[in-house]
């Protein structure tokens, strides 16, 4: 007789602590397969800008071992990506230098994403915007820790995984506040959350929409006056990093408007392409739709374009298609336009994530569509849930494997 799912083993993916040490363990076993643990990935680019940062400098002091997709002008390299996940690494860099693994850096945030998806699941529940069990709760955690894109990227450093590990925290953090805080107070740590998250990926602010409507909603009493009030404590730090983000690249290129893209080295694959319709354009838009939807990612080559369908590798998340009950009635209309809006740039875009395992890109508005998840998950039943979690576990761990092997 199987175990009811109250008793289930998939209820401790609820506990945040247990959730967060079993993915660090599984992420450091990959990273220590994969020959790395300790050590740096062949494209560590944050370290060496945090290392510029700590001299006073934007353009990179050292030679990194590889330059591909950095962006030269002037003789100088640089990073067209956001400038906070190398903020993060400066205190890493000032103890260590850049010999600091963005290996171990990505194992342990990794883990503390996964223990952000578990205290994030708990607080929607606690302000009645989902209703979801203990099991429920523990298996879309576990979801997201080994059946998702997350497993393949957080074992292995890489300036690209990197990056997305830290957008995706700055947000869920942003979302956490709006969740538990009220007011302007609330308003503002939920700001400079998605400050932080726009000054890693700059599409990652349009998920602020649902922050953005929550957070005044929570305010039933409230003057219109207050409202804005609080949308405005909100808007205030994602203005500020705007224009400090237009300093930061006029010191840079000597324009506001320019982050240095254009001058990247990228792969000979995309130049045509790049020449013709730039980096973003609807020219694109059928080719990623194909491969954040549809394609099967195997096998890995170094001229592959990656991707695999978000639904069928992690056929949990069909769950967001369900009716589900709980919350205000304007919640789902805004998560759906979070993570609408946030997947616009992304299916526009010149690349698909190019090597890689599953649709990564997906990860970027993984926050709204994990709550639009756990709404629909209350209506299916555990097996349903044990099945479609047993399929997306297998699909990624396999794929974690070959990353391990041959990346």
């Amino acid at each position: 007789m199987s175990a009811s799912p109250r008793r289930s083993l998939l209820a401790l993916g609820d506990r945040p602590l247990l959730a967060g040490l079993a993915a660090l363990a599984v992420y450091a076993t990959f990273a220590a397969w994969h020959g790395r643990a300790h050590g740096l990935s062949p494209f560590p680019y944050y370290g060496y800008l945090a290392d510029a940062f700590l001299h006073g400098q934007t353009h990179l002091r050292l030679p990194p071992p590889d330059t591909h997709d950095l962006s030269q002008a002037g003789g100088r390299l640089y990073l067209y990506w956001g400038p906070f996940p190398a903020l993060v690494f400066v205190p890493l860099v000032a103890l260590w230098g850049v010999g600091v693994s963005d290996v171990a850096f990505t194992v342990l945030l990794g883990a503390l994403d996964v223990v952000l998806v578990a205290v994030l699941l708990r607080a929607a529940v606690a302000a009645r915007l989902v209703r979801l069990d203990r099991f429920r709760r523990g298996a879309l955690v576990t979801c997201f820790a080994f059946g998702s894109v997350h497993l393949t990227l957080a074992p292995f450093g890489r300036v690209w995984f990197t990056g997305q590990l830290v957008g995706f925290a700055a947000l869920g953090l942003a979302y956490l506040a709006a969740i538990r805080l009220r007011g302007a107070p609330g308003a503002l740590a939920s700001g400079l959350a998605l400050a932080a998250a726009l000054a890693t990926r700059t599409h990652l602010v349009l998920a602020g929409v649902w922050p953005a409507w929550w957070l005044p909603a929570k305010e039933r009493r409230g003057s219109p006056v207050r409202r804005l009030g609080i949308l405005a404590a909100g808007a205030s730090p994602v203005l500020a990093t705007v224009l400090l983000l237009g300093v930061y690249d006029q010191v840079r290129f000597g324009s506001a408007f320019e982050n240095g893209l254009r001058f990247h080295e990228m792969g000979t694959m995309f130049r045509e392409d790049f020449a013709r319709y730039g980096a973003f354009h609807p020219h694109y838009l059928w080719r990623n739709l194909f491969y954040e939807l549809l394609t099967f990612p195997f096998p890995i080559r170094e001229d592959s374009l990656g991707g695999g369908g978000l639904f069928w590798m992690t056929p949990l998340f069909l769950a967001a298609f369900w009716k589900g009950r709980g919350g205000p009635a304007g919640s789902v209309p805004a998560l759906v336009a979070s993570v609408g809006l946030t997947a616009i740039p992304i299916l526009f875009l010149m690349g698909t994530g190019f090597v890689q395992w599953g649709p990564r890109y997906t990860l970027d508005f993984s926050i709204p569509l994990l709550l639009l998840v756990a709404r629909g998950l209350r209506r299916w039943s555990p097996r349903a849930i044990r099945v479609t979690l047993g399929l997306s576990v297998a699909i990624y761990l396999f794929g974690a494997s070959y990353l391990a092997r041959h990346l």
